[in-house]
């Protein structure tokens, strides 16, 4: 059994600095003694909890008089978080483009977890499509998008996320995390992620990872169709395609390639 904490101290250290956080954001810039006097504490007690959050860059110190403004670690989490939201903004008209351009369904995905969640879809012109995947969580493991936004998870990282045993949905998924993670390694190579008949029988895709300006991994473009419009054999042209758009896309969030890929986080 988790050993429990012996007070609310730490509980509310933290409640203290959010508080002291929103205090920073309304005012636009605050002292000590005005932080203290809006959470009702001794000042020695806002001083710690703002040392703190300078020195992670919550906040930031101005010249005039000690006041705290909000630091850059702030704007960094916010980006984060807009470049989530605006995906669907960003990318509809590029996901259109593309399916125009291969003719199948093309999705962008974000990782949840140990699953996908599509938020953005533009039908191809091969077809008719059944059904919809927008707001559908699918399982990592076994969808080109989960394949490219798992490559470059450190590995610790994957197998929490992966903890349980990886399900099968169809006789391609793959079930052994050794093998993921070879896959994992080739997607890194390759700039691209493709799954034949691993969700389900008779439907392949392929995906790119989109980034951020930080250059992290948080979503994927994929292009999806039945087997007899996209056989493994067009992998390589749809990839090229595919990979393009995805850069596209990144750069509308503020991506620009950076030479060195770095250290590989499959080690």
């Amino acid at each position: 059994m988790a050993k429990q904490p012996e007070s609310g101290i730490p509980v509310q250290s933290v409640d203290r600095a959010l508080t002291a956080l929103e205090i920073v954001a309304k005012l636009g810039s605050a002292g000590i003694t005005e932080i203290a006097a809006e959470l009702g504490v001794h000042k020695s007690t806002v001083s710690r909890l703002m040392a703190v959050l300078e020195a992670r860059g919550y906040v930031e110190q101005l010249s005039e008089r000690g006041k705290y403004r909000l630091g850059f670690t702030v704007v960094r989490l916010a980006g984060s978080t807009s470049a989530h939201m605006d995906l669907p903004r960003q990318s509809q008209d590029i996901c259109a483009d593309l399916a125009a351009r291969v003719g199948e369904t093309t999705n962008i995905a974000i990782l949840d977890s140990d699953r996908i969640v599509n938020v953005a879809e533009a039908v191809g012109s091969a077809g008719i499509a059944l059904r919809t995947w927008v707001g559908q969580s699918c399982p990592a493991h076994a969808t080109s998008s989960g394949k490219a936004l798992l490559s470059e998870l450190p590995a610790a990282d994957l197998r929490s996320r992966l903890r349980k045993r990886l399900e099968s949905f169809a006789p391609n998924t793959i079930t052994d995390l050794s093998i993921l993670q070879a896959q994992l390694h080739q997607v890194r190579t390759d700039g691209w992620a493709s799954c034949e008949e691993e969700l389900e029988i008779g439907l392949n895709a392929v995906a790119a990872p989109i980034r951020d300006s930080d250059a992290r991994i948080i979503a994927a473009l994929s292009v999806s169709g039945p087997t007899y419009r996209l056989p493994a054999t067009r992998f390589p042209e749809i990839a090229r395609q595919t990979m393009d758009s995805a850069q596209a896309i990144s750069r509308r969030l503020g991506y620009h390639p950076q030479l060195g890929s770095g250290s590989d986080p499959g080690a």
